[in-house]
């Protein structure tokens, strides 16, 4: 009798959850083992006992080991996934880590904050699909990446939106869980500096696109969690 797979997930603050993205993959028959190294929960040291990683965003900074003394052990990870072949995926923050991790470097985006529902430009396929837009509410982006890694998108500006960093990991700097729910939070963080208009503008655009976003990003978790599958580790 098969198990289901587990997929280790790390969230790094309640404002960022696996939300939808976590629901697709449960419905596609893996079994999410999140962590919350912010409250105090251990990381393993290795991924043994994991057939697939799943690092969320938040809003920490890469390189930020320092402050948040748990990314180091969120890289070690990254880099362990990627020299064994364990699917990894990393949305926004975890994105940028997987980068920072394997060699790359992470930056402010001097082009400005970018938030709201946006366009990706696809220039090879992720898992195999093509969402046409994405929930971007982020200002840091990966400026550089590692050795061997590939752009899957970038924005008509040259921003990084997907890379493949390794055989079996790949990053995304759009949050395809995320709703108004999840967005509201962040929105509302944000309104001191971008004012209300802008942020009014962004909400309004993501309530919009929620029918959209669900169907072209749930197809995505889907491909991820039948690569996870396909890595399984014997029972």
């Amino acid at each position: 009798m098969s198990t289901a797979p587990r997929i280790l997930v790390v969230q790094h603050e309640e404002q960022c959850p696996p939300a939808w993205f976590g629901l697709w993959l449960a419905e596609a028959g893996c079994a999410l083992d999140v962590r919350r190294p912010d409250l105090g929960e251990s990381l393993p040291d290795d991924l043994c006992e994991h057939d697939g990683l799943l690092v969320l965003g938040g809003h920490m900074g890469a390189n930020d080991d320092a402050s948040y003394p748990w990314l180091g052990g969120v890289k070690t990870l990254v880099r362990e996934a990627a020299a064994g072949g364990v699917p990894t995926l990393g949305i926004c923050l975890g994105h940028q880590l997987i980068a920072v991790a394997l060699g790359g470097e992470v930056i402010v985006n001097p082009l400005g904050q970018q938030l709201g529902v946006l366009e990706i430009g696809w220039s090879d396929p992720l898992l195999g699909e093509r969402p046409a837009r994405g929930i971007q509410w982020n200002n840091d982006i990966v400026d550089r990446l590692p050795a061997g890694a590939i752009a899957l998108a970038r924005t008509p500006r040259g921003e990084l939106q997907a890379a493949r960093f390794a055989d079996a990991v790949w990053g995304v700097q759009p949050h395809p869980e995320a709703d108004v729910a999840v967005v509201t939070p962040w929105a509302d963080a944000d309104r001191a500096t971008q004012g209300d208009a802008i942020i009014d503008a962004a909400q309004a655009d993501v309530e919009a696109a929620v029918p959209e976003m669900h169907a072209e990003w749930a197809a995505v978790a889907r491909r991820f969690a039948a690569v996870v599958h396909a890595a399984m580790s014997p029972a």
